[in-house]
């Protein structure tokens, strides 16, 4: 790692804000101690989430066990999950996540020659549902065509339900399964409540940190990615509390 790599680190935020935190924190701690040690501990913590290092372990506890294909019928469709939308000068588009789950799923599409369902709803009254943003890519920007369009769902769960209904008109009950490999073990596990047998066909599963220097450089995109990896292990927990064990 560079040093200007690291000097950019060290006096930019998240860490040069979090070290003025651990100061104040520290300082605290002389006149109220459960004060100064509640501030400091939450400040390390903050500090530690971070890096590298806690955001790529966390993720990996997400990623385990999803290259197992095998005892599974062959698909018959795919289907990709929105994820995000970006708001610009011209407009509402695609975010950088849904953008990475349709690319895999256009490629997937050009290896199998299967059908695609794209499926996320609309994020506001004055927002298009994700999955029309999603087919007018896949059109113009990939030369094919969806053959579904879902655009209702506002979550995971609906993501199921909603894409199992339609999927199901048409006789089709084994899908390869397109979403981030953090995210999943849910959307596999919600598709099965759904009735749908869905072989994972995962974004990106990241690298496991080995704890070299580079793994322990606080940045704010690795808390970003700290908090969707508890936020994933969240929403598993609600979901399996308000939806049940999976069949």
């Amino acid at each position: 790692m560079s040093a200007q790599a690291i000097a950019t680190t060290l006096l930019l935020p998240p860490f040069l804000l979090i070290l003025l935190c651990l100061g104040a924190g520290l300082a605290a701690m002389r006149r109220q101690r459960w004060l100064g040690a509640g501030v400091t501990v939450a400040t390390l913590l903050i500090l530690f989430l971070a890096t590298p290092f806690a955001a790529g372990h966390l993720q990996a506890s997400l990623e385990t066990g999803l290259d197992t294909a095998e005892g599974r019928a062959a698909p018959q469709a795919i289907v990709v999950l929105s994820a995000d939308i970006a708001r610009g000068r011209d407009g509402v588009d695609m975010g950088a996540l849904t953008l990475e789950r349709l690319r895999a799923g256009a490629a997937l599409h050009r290896r199998t020659g299967l059908p695609i369902l794209v499926t996320g709803g609309s994020f506001g009254p004055d927002t298009p549902a994700v999955a029309d943003l999603m087919a007018r890519s896949l059109s113009e920007d990939f030369g094919m065509q969806a053959r579904w369009v879902e655009s209702r769902a506002l979550d995971t769960h609906g993501n199921a339900v909603f894409s199992a209904a339609m999927l199901r008109a048409d006789g089709i009950t084994d899908i390869y399964l397109v979403t981030h490999a953090w995210h999943m073990h849910r959307s596999l596990e919600a598709f099965a409540r759904a009735g749908l047998s869905a072989t994972p066909a995962p974004v990106r599963i990241d690298r496991i940190p080995d704890g070299g220097l580079s793994d322990w450089m606080p940045r704010t995109d690795h808390l970003n990615e700290s908090w969707l990896a508890l936020r994933e292990w969240a929403g598993r927990l609600v979901y399996r509390l308000r939806d049940g064990p999976v069949p």
